[in-house]
């Protein structure tokens, strides 16, 4: 019922920048959090950072300061700004979101497919 669509990963030098967008589409009535993950190879996915229907963000200390998260909530889409990339952002960039669907009372959670972020010379 609701699809979450990933864009923007690609090959960047170290220091360089990108910007990812989550774009949610389906029977939304509205949608709550949304939020970046990342899963670098060997590891376990982590936030790297989340903004709120109202625009309150929270980041992941690694990447405070380097990167920036915002959104759309007409467009039903959140970015993620990602300056001063480092060798060790790179991972797989998933989103997620807490969507409220049109007659239901209670926010369903979804994943995208992720967007690949490598960061090398």
């Amino acid at each position: 019922q609701v699809q979450l669509v990933e864009s923007g990963g690609g090959l960047v030098q170290p220091g360089g920048s990108l910007r990812l967008s989550c774009v949610a589409s389906g029977s939304i009535r509205s949608i709550n959090a949304m939020t970046w993950y990342r899963q670098a190879p060997g590891k376990q996915r982590e936030l790297v950072a989340r903004i709120t229907s109202g625009g309150s963000t929270n980041y992941a200390d690694s990447v405070k300061g380097r990167f920036t998260i915002s959104r759309d909530n007409a467009k039903n889409t959140a970015y993620l700004q990602m300056n001063s990339l480092k060798p060790e952002d790179t991972a797989v960039y998933y989103c997620n979101a807490d969507v409220f669907l049109w007659g239901t009372p209670y926010p369903s959670n979804y994943w995208g497919q992720g967007t690949q972020v490598t960061v090398s010379s």
